[in-house]
């Protein structure tokens, strides 16, 4: 098989994680610190694709660009190329279909973590050269997502695909697809001939479901291991927890009366007064925190601060200010150079200035 190309997406709109996307690229919102886009990148390059294309969109793109340059940080070099609508999934392939050619190539959806990377499918795909390799993973609510039946094949063994139906109402199966996927260039053809689904986009599903009623190989891998996608606040903070339990402690930062309980990164430049940090929590380059507890699976961005107040299970993205809560702040996300006090006014109130499609919860 010749050299694969890798096909990153990360256009879209993002509205399930409003109003942090009404400002930034929902691949670009950090898990551990991280942006999500970037591991997607890094398992690009582990699997040693050295040709990346990364889908952009108008708006969200230029911000893209900056972030992960022309991808020699990554060790592989990174194209751009615009859609400019979300038209599905196959319809990023045909706007890709210039960048990869005749080319056997991975996609990857751009918000999605997939536990161990993709060097051992990329090598399973190389090896047995499939027309197509999906993957897929046990859910409980496959209505949400692409849907695979597999013929009936004996203990042991994974039948090969059948159908895919696309967010089906009585799913057959919850074998639902994973965001990763591997093709040989008989999918554009595919892309090409299949017609747009009822919401207006090309189905990344019936064009897999055209290769298959063609007579052409799709192989499917079971994923045993975890995988996100991070397109809603919950995924989002069990993604952050996920990749925390794999974190290896450092302490690069100044520690002032305070301690750190497990495994811990702070960064350098970071600085801790009065404060304790249980982890696994990671606390960024150029923190402040005084007179505070950072709790378990915790990541605090880059410059933020928190002072007199409890911060557990919870993603600060650079900037924020947290500060003189009565209660632990949890299961949250903000994002960057936000602002949580409580007002020294009375008679004592709430107050806020929200953004579209928040979501506060005051227990």
């Amino acid at each position: 098989m010749q050299q694969l190309k890798g096909l990153i997406l990360s256009g879209g709109k993002g509205t399930r994680l409003r109003p942090i996307t009404h400002t930034s690229a929902k691949q670009l919102v950090p898990v551990a610190n991280k942006p999500v886009l970037f591991y997607g990148i890094e398992a690009m390059a582990q699997a040693g694709i050295e040709e990346v294309g990364i889908i952009i969109a108008p708006d969200t793109g230029p911000e893209i660009e900056v972030a992960a340059g022309t991808g020699e940080r990554f060790g592989l070099r990174i194209s751009y190329i615009v859609q400019d609508e979300p038209l599905g999934l196959a319809h990023a392939v045909l706007t890709a279909e210039s960048f990869l050619g005749d080319s056997p190539f991975v996609m990857y959806l751009g918000d999605n973590l997939l536990q161990g990377g993709i060097t051992d499918l990329v090598a399973a795909f190389r090896e047995h050269e499939p027309d197509a390799l999906i993957l897929l993973t046990p859910v409980p609510d496959p209505e949400n997502y692409g849907v695979a039946e597999l013929e009936q094949s004996p203990p042991g063994e994974v039948g090969r695909v059948v159908r895919l139906v696309e967010k089906p109402r009585e799913p057959a199966t919850n074998l639902a697809l994973v965001g990763v996927y591997m093709f040989t260039a008989a999918v554009h053809e595919a892309a090409r001939a299949i017609e747009p689904s009822a919401r207006g986009e090309l189905e990344i599903t019936d064009a897999i479901q055209h290769l298959v009623d063609s007579g052409l190989r799709v192989e499917p891998h079971i994923v045993r291991g975890w995988w996100k996608d991070t397109g809603r606040l919950q995924d989002m903070l069990e993604a952050n927890r996920l990749i925390l339990d794999n974190l290896v402690g450092r302490v690069e930062g100044e520690l002032v009366d305070s301690q750190v309980d497990g495994r811990v990164v702070i960064e350098r430049g970071a600085r801790l007064e009065r404060s304790t940090v249980r982890g696994p929590a990671i606390v960024g380059a150029g923190a402040r925190l005084n007179d505070c507890y950072v709790g378990p699976y915790t990541a605090i961005g880059e410059d933020c601060e928190i002072s007199r107040s409890e911060v557990e299970y919870s993603i600060l993205l650079a900037g924020c200010t947290v500060c003189d809560l009565d209660g632990r702040m949890e299961s949250s996300l903000l994002g960057r150079n936000v602002t949580v006090r409580r007002g020294d006014r009375q008679p004592r109130a709430y107050r806020f200035m929200v953004g579209d499609n928040s979501d506060i919860s005051i227990l």
